[in-house]
């Protein structure tokens, strides 16, 4: 990935923010149906369950193909990719909005997942390609800000219109919200060559690169631990008596979460390793506490926010060590990311639901505890590559 044509001593505001409403576009898009399944099976005439299945096939058209549209395109303008996925929101969340088939609507979903794979895929070396290598951090941790925001107040709010304005009309409202950004992204965002044929990287060598594998198998232990407890935050939290307050725990969750990567992006560029030890650590610490008294709604509430906090910058600090690690091949690495990653969100769900019917939410903490303690051990071991000790040095490919 070649570093910026032009870069700054300070942080290109109005585009990092951009890139960030791009994040908050695609997470809003993924969820809004898991807030609306009664109006759209309603509206579609399907079970609920058949409804939420448009999750599963947005989740599935980011993992097929987040890989092979980074490579596609690896050798396009950046602008133009990044214009392709939002234009591929444009269109899909339309179709959406309007079609009255059920099918149609899946077709749909999953295009509008593949978008999502390839912007995913593109957005963590953008913010890096418009800063000097000494910025990347911070400016990934802004790009990155898009996430929890959808997580923490565009999702409820999403659901919250869907239900005042109806489905059809709130997936078509972030079909407003993507020609406004169109509009940003013309407007703000600077454009960059892509790679030329002899800087590109095939998915082999990049998998080989030191450093490479032991960042992703951080992301799955990682992902995997946080995805088993929040997709089941319900559930756990019933015990506790807060079974119909879960919306004000993941609130809390989410808030603490935007404090993460404010604090990331402070410590990112000359921390990340301690950052990363510090935050798995932290969570491992919740996950034994949880495991003692999680009949407690203050300790609950206590434990959620240092969840949040310790998980806000994970998405910075994480593609922050691949990008490094992978170097040219950064945005194929970010690629195989966006796998694992969503990888751990339908392994997570998986799991958490045999756990839950098998055992109960009593085992969840242990599993966090052994998954967490996983990963800390990889990033103990790669001191050298994947998570170096001392500040971070960026390789410089001008």
């Amino acid at each position: 990935m070649a570093l910026p044509q032009s870069s700054t001593e300070r942080l290109p505001m109005g585009a990092l923010l951009a890139l960030a409403m791009t994040g908050f576009i695609c997470i809003v898009t993924e969820t809004l149906p898991a807030g609306l399944l009664a109006q759209i099976s309603s509206g579609l005439e399907v079970s609920s369950s058949l409804a939420g299945q448009m999750v599963t096939v947005y989740a599935l058209g980011s993992l097929l193909a987040a890989i092979p549209l980074t490579i596609a395109t690896q050798g396009w303008r950046r602008r133009h990719v990044l214009l392709l996925t939002i234009v591929g929101f444009l269109l899909f969340n339309s179709i959406t909005a309007w079609s009255s088939s059920y099918g149609m609507t899946l077709v749909a979903r999953f295009f509008a997942g593949a978008s999502a794979g390839l912007a995913w895929s593109l957005l963590a070396g953008y913010a890096r390609r418009m800063v000097a290598p000494h910025l990347q951090g911070r400016a990934m941790a802004v790009a990155m800000v898009g996430t929890p925001v959808a997580l923490s107040l565009g999702v409820p709010l999403g659901t919250w219109l869907g239900t005042l304005v109806g489905w059809r009309t709130a997936f078509g409202l972030m079909s407003g919200l993507t020609l406004v950004l169109m509009v940003w992204v013309l407007v703000k965002v600077p454009d960059y060559p892509g790679q030329s044929a002899s800087q590109r990287i095939g998915l082999r060598q990049v998998l080989l690169t030191p450093g490479v594998r032991s960042v992703l198998g951080v992301v799955m232990t990682w992902m995997l631990a946080h995805n088993i407890l929040y997709t089941y935050i319900a559930p756990f939290v019933a015990p506790a008596g807060l079974g119909n307050d879960v919306d004000i725990v993941l609130l809390v969750f989410g808030l603490a979460a935007l404090g993460g990567i404010w604090l990331t992006g402070r410590l990112v560029d000359r921390h990340l390793r301690k950052a990363v030890l510090a935050s798995l650590g932290t969570f491992a610490a919740i996950a034994l506490v949880f495991g003692f008294s999680a009949q407690s709604a203050t300790v609950i509430y206590a434990g959620v926010l240092v969840w949040g906090l310790s998980f806000g910058g994970a998405a910075t600090l994480l593609q922050t060590a691949l990008a490094d690690s992978a170097g040219e091949g950064a945005d194929v690495a970010l690629s195989l990311n966006v796998v694992v990653w969503n990888s751990a969100i339908a392994i997570g769900a998986l799991t958490g639901g045999v756990l839950l019917d098998q055992i109960g939410v009593g085992i969840f903490p242990w599993v966090l505890l052994v998954l967490l303690l996983a990963g800390l051990w990889i990033v103990f071991s790669a001191r050298q590559h994947g998570f170096p000790e001392g500040q971070r040095q960026s390789p410089d490919f001008s």
